[in-house]
């Protein structure tokens, strides 16, 4: 298996502009007209539609994974973190807080330093009781060991994922 930090080129990849360049454009050009119509609604209705967007990231990433999370718990979550209302709504678990904090952080931070501490704080959110399913791991922490990614049953099992060496 190669991993992206093995490509000769690391970390100096290249790209062809002109592929990205016109949907780019076409893409920039809409979200300034969908920011003017919303920006035009009034405050409400943009923190809540910041609320069905992040809300549609969580569900979408997690889902990615083959995971699925409680609606209600993660609408309640980035309600909170939002300032927003979330009567009516089931708390958040402490799992599910984790996931919103961490996921908030990325993609509203995106543009901060991804430094050590920050990948700690992400791994801490994402697993608050030092578990992994049924498996110990030490959080917020360099791992020291083999890292796989695994489904299915004990003899019928389905790598997802090997992490390069620790």
């Amino acid at each position: 298996m190669d991993f992206i930090h093995q490509h000769p080129d690391w970390p100096n990849f290249t790209w062809k502009s002109g592929i990205v360049e016109a949907p780019l454009a076409e893409l920039r050009h809409r979200l300034g007209r969908f920011l003017g119509r919303l920006e035009s609604q009034g405050i409400g209705l943009q923190a809540e539609a910041r609320l069905e967007v992040l809300l549609e990231d969580v569900l979408k990433s997690w889902a990615i994974e083959g995971e699925s999370l409680p609606v209600g718990e993660v609408h309640s979550s980035i309600a909170k973190r939002l300032g927003l209302d979330a009567a009516g709504l089931p708390p958040a678990s402490r799992s599910v807080d984790g996931v919103v904090e961490m996921m908030i952080d990325a993609t509203q931070g995106f543009a901060d330093p991804l430094s050590k501490e920050r990948l700690f704080a992400w791994h801490s959110a994402l697993f608050p009781r030092g578990f992994s399913g049924l498996q110990r791991i030490e959080v917020g922490a360099w791992r020291t060991g083999p890292m796989r990614v695994v489904s299915g049953s004990i003899g019928h099992e389905r790598l997802h994922f090997e992490a390069p060496a620790a």
